[in-house]
């Protein structure tokens, strides 16, 4: 395969035909979405352990870079909540400095998987697999919010899952009430919001009064979050309620850009934290190409997973040396970009412009936001982010597929995701190689079938499916002292689909074996793969072109001459 650099973001194709009326649908999109990230980077950043404002310029750096640099029409990038878990542990055990050298090396590996075109082959991750982690994630980040949630006096929570429940358990004593009430009324705001204007939507569409047609409209646009996010800041600061606040916890959100840092690297460093980088890549192209797919299925568009690939490598590159966080595709903003009618990526990069006005002129807006607010809008990402119908569908489907979500999505939740990714992996190919050998067949072809019956001492088999690693043993029973012909064996290979280099050693182990018995193999009617690799490697002068025959009954013929 010749490799072929590519480097077309799809800003440019969108520009060619550009007008003020896909500007005007850009820019509503860009800011609905713009307002629906705020509350989201926060809560994102702080369940990961690092400062709001770190969720914040996350969202505007590689917001910006994705739309400008990427491979899908409307693909919204920022931080996001799979990364929740993967970020915790790592600032855990590394710190904050050390979280950012990862996720530059993360960007670049990222990077070069586009650059190589692998964007393609993230698909191949099997479906329990991908289920089983997003569902552990989901459940790990509802289980981290239940101190802000409960208003717990816990300093910091530990990474650890067992250590988490401990923790929780040994301090539910030191509950807020006061923080459970916000977080409650705000997990029903945010749920029942939709819910209430959709349905007067619904009913002023059979009325004649255009001014209730056209408030329920504008009320529905906009997002329970947000809504959540101002009445509680409002209730915190009329009130004087007892509650953490961002401004109590962080001291607020910086009023101003953020500054270029240079992070030190050291070979040891790079070696030390290699692991955790590719974890992030590995979860960062996973997301971020699941989304593009999602966006695809909507829109009827088609994204470049590699040109999205380089662009998400490129966000995760720059953007930490501003002091964010790792950034892949967001599938709740972009979803929300595409119903608010985003023609094209200009409307994620006036998203990011969004966002950085907004922390320019509203930062100090932010300091009495109370942190159960912020914990019931993840325990509503997290709900929207697992697949929990899935497991009730577990009945519906074999073994193997069971065994195979349920041990990720355990893993996920107890150990992490990388080692649930890795185990998960080799059940899979574990459980295609044996479903793949168990197709495989080699069967007595009987002398009644044949048009002439086959000499003495001669037998024949047909073999289907494919003949590899995992399907080659059953070639054994083919040369035992009992089951060994005298004059020739004669293989049928026109459903043999496929062969491995094992599969022709083990052609060549019966080959050897039949010659100092005397006897020989023929084999007939084989496809283009295994023959080329016969051909290859030398075995079919080995053999003898003499046998290796088109036809079964140019086989047979053959045979007739060995046994006569």
């Amino acid at each position: 395969m010749k490799f072929k650099f590519s480097f077309h973001p799809r800003l440019l194709d969108s520009l060619r035909d550009y007008d003020a009326s896909l500007f005007f649908r850009d820019l509503s999109a860009g800011l609905t979405v713009g307002i629906v990230a705020l509350p989201l980077a926060m809560a994102f950043a702080i369940a990961s352990g690092v400062k709001p404002e770190a969720g914040i310029f996350t969202a505007i750096i590689a917001g910006f870079l994705v739309s400008a640099f990427g491979g899908s029409r409307v693909q919204i990038g920022g931080p996001a909540g799979a990364f929740i878990v993967i970020i915790y542990g790592i600032v855990e055990t590394y710190g904050i400095a050390n979280l950012l050298i990862a996720t530059i090396f993360a960007g670049m590996m990222l990077c070069a998987m586009g650059l190589f075109r692998l964007g393609s082959l993230i698909r191949y991750i099997p479906v329990p697999i991908v289920i089983g982690f997003t569902n552990g994630i989901a459940a790990l980040i509802a289980l981290s919010q239940m101190k802000d949630f409960f208003g717990l006096s816990i300093d910091k929570m530990p990474a650890d899952f067992f250590a988490q429940i401990q923790i929780l358990a040994t301090n539910t004593d030191t509950f807020n009430p006061v923080s459970l009430i916000i977080a409650v009324l705000s997990l029903i705001l945010i749920f029942v919001w939709p819910l209430i204007w959709k349905k007067k939507v619904d009913q002023a569409a059979y009325q004649t009064e255009p001014k209730s047609n056209r408030l329920s409209n504008i009320m529905r646009v906009i997002p329970g979050t947000i809504l959540v996010l101002i009445l509680a800041t409002l209730a915190v600061t009329l009130f004087d309620l007892k509650v953490d606040t961002i401004g109590s916890k962080f001291g607020g959100i910086p009023q101003e850009l953020p500054s270029f840092q240079l992070p030190q690297f050291t070979w040891e460093l790079v070696k030390q934290l290699f692991p955790p980088a590719l974890t992030i890549a590995l979860l960062g192209a996973i997301e971020s190409l699941l989304c593009a797919r999602v966006a695809d299925n909507i829109t009827g568009d088609r994204h470049d997973p590699n040109q999205e690939l380089m662009a998400q490598g490129l966000a995760n590159i720059v953007t930490p040396f501003f002091g964010g966080i790792p950034a892949t595709g967001t599938i709740a903003r972009t979803v929300t970009n595409i119903r608010a009618g985003a023609a094209s990526p200009i409307a994620g990069i006036l998203h990011a412009l969004t966002l950085l006005i907004i922390v320019l002129i509203a930062a100090p807006l932010a300091n009495n936001i109370p942190l159960a607010a912020l914990a019931a809008i993840l325990l509503y990402v997290a709900y929207n982010m697992g697949e929990w119908h899935e497991f009730a569908r577990l009945k519906h489907f074999s073994m193997n597929y069971r065994i195979l979500m349920l041990a990720t999505f355990l893993l996920t939740v107890i150990v992490d995701l990388t080692v649930a990714v890795q185990v998960g992996l080799v059940l899979a190919c574990v459980f295609f190689i044996y479903r793949i050998s168990s197709l495989t067949r080699i069967e007595l072809i009987p002398s009644d079938s044949l048009n002439v019956p086959l000499p003495r001492g001669v037998m024949a088999y047909s073999i289907f499916g494919s003949l590899f690693f995992g399907a080659v043993g059953k070639l054994e029973g083919l040369i035992t002292p009992q089951t060994m012909p005298e004059k020739a064996l004669i293989l049928e290979l026109h459903q043999l689909i496929n062969m491995d280099a094992t599969g022709l050693d083990a052609l060549e182990t019966i080959h050897k074996a039949l010659q100092q018995q005397g006897s020989q193999l023929i084999l007939c009617g084989p496809n283009q793969q295994p023959l080329d690799l016969m051909r290859r490697s030398g075995f079919l002068n080995r053999l003898g072109l003499q046998n290796c025959l088109k036809s079964l009954p140019d086989a047979v013929t053959r045979s007739e001459v060995l046994a006569s």
